[in-house]
């Protein structure tokens, strides 16, 4: 049985929801790609996302640059690996579809690992915004391209406000 609830952040609306346990299982944004429809984030209940909502307001306020939350990452193996993945990219720093699949053990996956970025379902905390194009040009972000050149601005202490 999920909960959800809806915070505010300098990136719109965001929707964290929670599985049973009360552990993380998604963060989206308003008009997300892939976003699932509001009835499968169950009742609205503050209660299990008060770790989450502190972490994420320190991320925002650029006193948290890594996120320490229990999560549930529901996908095929081949997913949850390059979630894991995105997970270890530094704060600040960026990567490639391909350098991904290379560091998965499948360099010719640059493709699937860009179809399985674009399904992850807790957005900023698993950073898929850090994930670029082999030319370094932004491609591709649930979210919109412009929040994830805000996030990429934001971290490398770029942004603009």
């Amino acid at each position: 049985m999920k909960q959800h609830t809806v915070i505010d952040s300098p990136y719109g609306p965001l929707t964290l929801v929670a599985d049973g346990d009360g552990t993380l299982c998604g963060l989206y944004m308003t008009e997300q790609r892939h976003r699932p429809p509001e009835e499968n984030f169950g009742s609205r209940d503050d209660t299990p996302f008060a770790e989450a909502e502190e972490q994420l307001t320190a991320y925002f306020a650029g006193e948290l640059t890594e996120f320490t939350l229990e999560l549930r990452l529901d996908g095929t193996l081949f997913q949850r690996s390059v979630w894991e993945y995105l997970t270890r990219i530094p704060y600040g720093e960026t990567r490639t579809y391909g350098e991904l699949a290379d560091a998965l053990g499948s360099p010719k996956a640059s493709r699937a690992v860009g179809l399985a970025n674009g399904r992850n379902p807790i957005g900023i905390i698993v950073p898929c915004h850090r994930v670029i194009g082999s030319t370094g040009n932004l491609t591709g972000y649930g979210g919109g391209l412009d929040r994830k050149q805000r996030l990429l601005d934001f971290e490398r202490g770029t942004a603009l406000f």
